[in-house]
């Protein structure tokens, strides 16, 4: 009788490969070794029970140790496939590959009929103010809920889901497909595991009737449009927990300011007579209300001869950091207003203000409508 090959030159492994790189070793020889993919080669099922006889093994820990320690003596032929045959393989391809399209793995449906609640989403218009310092909001959620009538269950009082028979209570059924077991949701109770005979009224067998719910949800200080908050547990009700609630922010637009990031934009206008004399104006920001009207408005001053466009930055008056570090920076443009409407006394100092200045107009285009316009 020939010496019993090493199981880790079985599957193509070193001896400290990790449990994810035997698992994968394993799916690739099984595939290459199976029956179905060599026909005519007797040899093909031996050499198929044999991947799956290292597999067994060398993904078993305590298994694992003994064969590392003592080799094929150690493991006393419990290790092994034992008396079973090829429907035994068969069946522990079945349980891995089911990974791959069910519940355990992250193609498919959440494990064996038991699903966690889905996710809900809401959108949610803050004012700027309550985007740049954040607040706290009860939102209205209208979402299906356990039904108090018969405690989620579906089935009129006095009576009890029953187990359904085409999944026997897994809520999954499993179909061959060539040599791979597909696994899908039971057709007949939904992926429930179990069928309402009698169902309640109010809910009309489903377990759940639409109600409106208050959440509480903190926006944090800077947030905006675009951005969203999750809310875990918030979501639809399922079997195996609730799903979470997704918040999507959007921002009223401000007559006062725009927002760039964490910074501010404003605009003030100006008389062209404080701008070419320069002066201190008052201008609006955006501030936590606490009750002090002048706590809203900061004092800036304009050099002589500001013309329109001149920005003035006033750092620490813009929206909060998202991480908490300090505020971005107010900006100020400012508009210089040309008056258009002059009194003939208004002209008159205007054309001798330009005579001072010596900013006589040269065109005769020009000075000849000033001229018209006495």
């Amino acid at each position: 009788m020939s010496e019993k090959r090493c199981f880790y030159d079985v599957l193509g492994v070193a001896r400290d490969a990790s449990c994810d790189e035997i698992r994968r070793a394993y799916k690739r020889e099984a595939l290459k070794h199976h029956p179905d993919r060599n026909p005519g080669d007797s040899s093909a099922e031996g050499r198929f029970k044999l991947v799956n006889e290292a597999y067994q093994v060398l993904s078993d820990e305590e298994k694992r140790a003994v064969y590392d320690r003592f080799g094929h003596a150690g493991l006393d032929g419990s290790a092994g496939m034992g008396g079973g045959g090829i429907g035994d393989v068969f069946a522990h391809m079945q349980d891995l590959f089911s990974e791959m399209f069910s519940g355990g793995g992250p193609f498919g449906f959440a494990g064996r009929g038991v699903r966690r609640g889905g996710d809900l989403r809401v959108q949610v218009r803050l004012t700027l103010a309550e985007a740049a310092f954040g607040c706290k909001r009860e939102l209205s959620v209208d979402a299906p809920a356990p039904c108090e009538e018969c405690a989620g269950t579906g089935a009129a009082r006095g009576t009890k889901p029953e187990q359904c028979s085409g999944c026997r209570g897994t809520g999954q059924v499993s179909n061959a497909r060539g040599f791979v077991m597909f696994t899908a949701p039971c057709a007949r109770c939904g992926g429930r595991g179990f069928v309402v005979r009698t169902p309640c009224k109010p809910c009309s067998g489903q377990g759940h009737v639409q109600k409106t719910r208050k959440v509480t949800v903190t926006f944090p200080a800077g947030i905006d449009v675009g951005q969203r908050l999750r809310v875990p547990g918030q979501g639809l009700v399922g079997a195996n927990g609730s799903g979470d609630l997704y918040v999507e922010i959007d921002v009223e637009e401000n007559s006062h300011f725009e927002r760039d990031g964490v910074d501010l934009v404003t605009r003030v206008h100006v008389p062209f007579s404080l701008a070419a004399l320069g002066g201190a104006i008052h201008v609006p920001t955006l501030d936590p209300p606490n009750g002090d009207p002048s706590a809203h408005r900061v004092e800036i001053n304009l050099p002589p001869g500001t013309q329109s466009g001149h920005i003035v930055t006033i750092k620490g008056k813009g929206v909060q950091r998202l991480d908490g570090r300090g505020r971005g920076s107010l900006i100020v443009e400012v508009r210089v207003d040309v008056p258009t409407r002059l009194s003939a006394r208004a002209k008159e100092l205007l054309v001798e203000l330009d005579r001072e200045l010596g900013t006589d107009v040269v065109d005769s285009g020009v000075e000849s409508r000033r001229v018209a316009s006495k």
